[in-house]
């Protein structure tokens, strides 16, 4: 008697995904893997595929990429000849991007030419309030660590308007927004206002301490109608110093420089949606006993250079009736005594509702001791110790630390939740 071979879920959209026939993968997934497979030799070198229509048992066999992999090989793997990655960056057919390093080491990313702006298009469609800005001209403001995601991110010290690209500018310049003194938050915030942008974008502490410069000089931006969420993960705290300072919807972005935005929907509310046109979405269980909680394999869709394919981010999700929260990076997730899980969320929501920082981490420092520091210009209020250490469970004992400043990752990046690596 033949076993079957279950499909594995996916997170997209079930007209995306399609209809599997029996054990046969749906045709929109094979014809990706298909033309991946065309497209980079990479692929048959690791795993070579059969002709005849894939199945399940032959998808599930293909070995999982991750970002150790790529670094290890290098760029010029999914390549059959490295000059035509020479010959096409000389010719702008292709364009590179360095990734920050954040898991495992930094990456050379190869895309064709016009791919990471096409994939952004897509990923605002997907969206309604980005979708009133695709195909016409306006004005946005990016706040994030230099060497992020986008493939127009400064790396010299230029004036103003030579960080003017196609309606936006970059506003920083270097990346620890701690160490930013005020001569530059006065440069930032008059750039800001001269541009009145539509769209700010920005990594969620960057965008917090911005809210605090803005507060500070008592000045407004009432241009803004978006803030796009991206580059890190964000804290509800962040979310509340943003609004103060900057009324508008907030939209969280979720992606990355080697395979493109893949969720978004809107920031807090658990309502992420795949980017069905940019990525495939699989969902792989994550932990005992959490039934809606998954790692995430994702193989990219429409792309030449460098395509990925069950390719593990790190990243956790769990689903909710209205569709997917992030929970960040899987590193940086906690695990109580009793199973249950401990996320960025988790903590956030037991917060005092009196309290107000501009950033907080929480560190463990041993099996029962944790540090919670945080930024704000008030104390900690009574019993916030005693309420993260229940969030937390077993006989975890939480120390609050307020700070000046909590130092970035040398990627410029920022960790909420810092579990002890086992």
């Amino acid at each position: 008697m033949e076993t079957t071979i279950a499909a594995p879920a996916f997170a997209n959209s079930p007209e995306v995904i399609g209809q599997e026939v029996g054990d046969k993968l749906p045709a929109p997934l094979e014809a990706e893997i298909r033309a991946i497979y065309r497209n980079s030799p990479f692929y048959g070198s690791r795993f070579p595929l059969h002709r005849n229509p894939l199945q399940w048992e032959c998808y599930r066999e293909i070995p999982v990429l991750t970002k150790q992999e790529i670094v290890d090989r290098g760029s010029q793997a999914f390549f059959a000849d490295y000059r035509e990655i020479e010959r096409g960056l000389l010719e702008r057919k292709y364009e590179y991007e360095h990734t920050s390093g954040t898991t495992s080491g930094p990456m050379t990313v190869i895309m064709e030419d016009g791919w990471w702006n096409a994939q952004m298009r897509r990923a605002y469609l997907a969206h309604p309030q980005l979708a009133a800005y695709v195909d016409r001209p306006y004005r946005k403001c990016v706040l994030a660590p230099v060497g992020c995601s986008s493939n127009l991110c400064p790396y010299e010290d230029h004036p103003f308007p030579h960080r003017y690209f196609d309606g936006t500018v970059y506003l920083n310049l270097s990346s620890d927004p701690f160490a930013f003194p005020e001569a530059e938050w006065d440069r930032i915030v008059i750039e800001l206002q001269a541009v009145r942008p539509e769209v700010m974008e920005g990594e969620p502490v960057y965008l917090a301490l911005l809210a605090r410069a803005v507060r500070k000089r008592q000045v407004s931006v009432p241009s803004l109608r978006t803030i796009i969420l991206t580059y890190g993960k964000a804290s509800r705290q962040h979310g509340h110093r943003i609004a103060e300072a900057f009324p508008a919807a907030q939209v969280d972005l979720y992606g990355s420089t080697e395979a493109g935005y893949i969720f978004v929907g809107d920031a807090f509310q658990g309502n992420s949606q795949v980017i069905d046109d940019n990525a495939f979405v699989e969902l792989v269980p994550w932990g005992e006993g959490l039934d809606d909680v998954f790692q995430i394999y994702v193989t990219t869709r429409n792309r030449r250079a460098m395509p990925l394919l069950r390719y593990y981010t790190g990243d956790v999700v769990r689903r909710t009736p209205t569709g997917y929260q992030l929970l960040g990076r899987e590193r940086d997730l906690y695990v109580q005594p009793n199973g249950s899980l401990v996320s960025a969320h988790e903590i956030d929501m037991s917060l005092p509702a009196n309290f107000s920082c501009w950033h907080w981490s929480l560190v463990q420092t041993s099996d029962a001791r944790w540090d919670f520091q945080f930024v704000a210009d008030m104390a900690a209020p009574a019993g916030m110790d005693q309420a993260l250490s229940a969030a937390l469970g077993g006989q975890a004992r939480v120390n609050l630390f307020r700070r000046k400043f909590i130092q970035p990752a040398p990627s410029g990046k920022f960790s909420l939740l810092k579990p002890l690596i086992v």
